[in-house]
C-alpha cells in the first residue's frame, strides 16, 4: 500500500508508536519487510479458521526479531477476515500459562475486533442477543408484539446453540440467561457483574452470582469450556474465529521448575483439544525464542510436546514452508533494515509539511548510513536493532527535518545511544558499557 493511500489517522498512530519505540497496534502491512513469504499461507490458513476450522502455529526468533510485529500484522489480516483477536503476554506473575483461568481472563480483556478495541466481550454478548433476536422474529414474526415469548424463544435458541458447551460448561449458558434476565430488568449493576463473571474477573459480587445461577470463580478447567462457548457466540454474532496468540512465552524457562512443567503441559491440553476438534474456529498462536523450542528448559522437557512441534529448520531459511507448524522468523540483516527505513520514511512523508525536504535530506543513502552507524553501536548485530533505529530516524532525523528548514542531519546530528533508552538485550549488545555512546556518521 502506498503512503499517499494512507489515511491520516492511521499514519499517525503508526508515526507515534514508532517514535516511542514500541511496536504499532495496527497499520503494520504499511512496512511488513520480509513477511510477504508468510502472507499466501497464512491467508489460507484463516480462510479454513473461518469455515469451522482450528489451527496452530509456533513463531521461533531471537530477541528483536520482529515476533511481536508478527503476531499483529497477523492479527490485522486476521481482523481483515471478520476474525476477533487477542494479544496476551505470559508472564510467571501477572499471566502465567498453566492457570488457564487467568489465559482467559486475559483474553477478554484484550478481545478485539476490527470495529471494537479492547474489551469487546460486552459488545460481542450484545451483538449475540441482537442476532438470536433477529433469527427468531424473522422465524415467527408474530412475536414481535410478545415480549415475554420473544424472550423465552430467545432463551431456547441460546440453550440450542450452547449445547455441545453447556454438556461441560452449564455456568456459562446460565451467565448469559442471566445477563440477559439483568439487561431485560433493567438492572445495569447487575448486567455489568455478570459480563465481568463470564471475563473470568474474580470478586464478583455473590448478588449477582445468585442473579446469573453461578457459584464461585472461573477455575483451571471451566475455562477451556468458556472459550469454547466464546467461539460459539463469536461465530453466531459475524466473527467465525478467534486469533489467540500467546506471546513471549519462552517466559517459562525462568520459573520453577515444577511450574514450568504445569504451564508446558497446559500448552500440550491445548494442542490435544484443537486436534479433538473441541475449538472451532481458534487460531493458536505462540511466540518463543530458539532456546525455548529446542534447550532442555523449554519444549523439550515434555517429549510429547516437543514431538508436536518438531521442524525441521537444517535446510537454508529461504527454504522454510509457511505451512510448518513452526514458523522461523530470521531477524534483520542491514539490507532489511535500510529497506524497513525507507518504508518508515516514505510512510512519514504522506503526512509531512514538507515532505520533498523529507524526500531529499532522508534519501536512500542516508537511511542506510543511519543502518549502519546504529547496527555498529549494538555490536554489529543488526538483528536487534529495528526498534531503537525506528525510532532514532522518527524522533531524532524525520521530524526534525520536516520542522526546520535548515536541518540536516549529516551536518547537524550525531547519533546517540543512551544505556536508558536500550532494552536489555539491546543493551548487551552495545559495543561500550559506558553510559552514553556517542557515534559520529562516517560520511563521504
Amino acid at each position: 500500500m502506498s503512503g499517499a493511500s494512507v489515511s491520516a489517522a492511521r499514519r499517525r498512530e503508526v508515526i507515534d508508536a514508532l517514535r516511542r519505540g514500541t511496536v504499532p497496534q495496527s497499520g503494520l502491512d504499511l512496512f511488513a519487510v520480509g513477511l510477504n513469504r508468510f502472507a499466501s499461507a497464512l491467508d489460507e490458513r484463516i480462510a479454513t479458521i473461518a469455515k469451522g476450522s482450528a489451527a496452530f502455529h509456533a513463531i521461533r526468533g531471537e530477541y528483536g526479531s520482529g515476533k511481536t510485529f508478527f503476531a499483529r500484522w497477523l492479527a490485522e489480516r486476521a481482523k481483515r477476515a471478520g476474525l476477533a483477536t487477542a494479544e496476551i503476554q505470559i508472564s510467571e506473575t501477572e499471566t502465567p500459562l498453566h492457570k488457564l483461568e487467568t489465559v482467559y481472563r486475559r483474553l477478554t480483556e484484550r478481545l478485539t475486533t476490527a470495529t471494537e478495541p479492547a474489551s469487546a466481550l460486552r459488545s460481542v454478548i450484545d451483538g449475540w442477543f441482537y442476532t438470536l433476536e433477529e433469527e427468531v422474529t424473522e422465524a415467527q414474526p408474530e412475536l414481535g408484539e410478545d415480549s415475554q415469548a420473544l424472550a423465552a424463544a430467545v432463551e431456547g435458541l441460546l440453550e440450542e446453540r450452547l449445547r455441545g458447551v453447556a454438556q461441560t460448561t452449564p455456568a456459562f449458558s446460565a451467565a448469559l440467561r442471566g445477563y440477559r434476565k439483568a439487561t431485560l430488568d433493567g438492572d445495569a449493576a447487575a448486567a455489568e457483574a455478570v459480563i465481568a463473571w463470564l471475563g473470568g474477573q474474580k470478586s464478583v459480587a455473590a448478588s449477582a452470582r445468585r442473579t446469573a445461577g453461578v457459584r464461585g470463580d472461573l477455575d483451571h478447567f471451566a475455562a477451556l469450556g468458556f472459550l469454547q462457548g466464546l467461539l460459539t457466540v463469536l461465530k453466531d454474532c459475524g466473527h467465525p474465529g478467534l486469533l489467540l496468540v500467546l506471546d513471549e512465552i519462552e517466559t517459562l524457562q525462568r520459573v520453577r521448575g515444577d511450574v514450568r512443567e504445569k504451564g508446558l503441559n497446559a500448552l500440550r491440553q491445548l494442542l490435544d483439544e484443537i486436534d479433538a476438534g473441541r475449538f472451532p474456529g481458534l487460531f493458536l498462536v505462540i511466540t518463543g525464542t530458539p532456546a525455548f523450542y529446542d534447550g532442555q528448559q523449554g519444549v523439550q522437557r515434555l517429549p510429547p510436546l516437543a514431538q508436536r512441534l518438531a521442524t525441521d529448520f537444517s535446510t537454508d531459511p529461504r527454504f522454510d514452508s509457511p505451512r510448518a507448524v513452526q514458523l522461523r522468523l530470521t531477524g534483520f540483516d542491514l539490507q532489511r533494515l535500510g529497506e524497513l527505513g525507507r518504508a518508515v520514511r516514505d510512510l512519514y512523508a504522506g503526512s509531512a509539511r514538507n515532505p520533498e525536504r523529507i524526500a531529499t535530506v532522508v534519501d536512500d543513502t542516508y537511511v542506510a548510513e543511519l543502518a549502519t552507524a546504529l547496527t555498529g553501536g549494538l555490536g554489529g548485530r543488526a538483528g536487534i536493532a529495528p526498534r531503537l533505529f525506528l525510532r532514532k530516524l522518527v524522533a531524532d532525523v524525520l521530524d526534525r527535518v520536516d520542522e526546520f528548514d535548515d536541518f540536516d542531519p549529516r551536518k547537524h546530528y550525531a547519533l546517540t545511544i543512551s544505556s536508558d533508552e536500550l532494552s536489555e538485550v539491546e543493551r548487551n549488545a552495545a559495543a561500550d558499557s559506558a553510559d552514553e555512546i556517542e557515534l559520529e556518521l562516517e560520511l563521504p
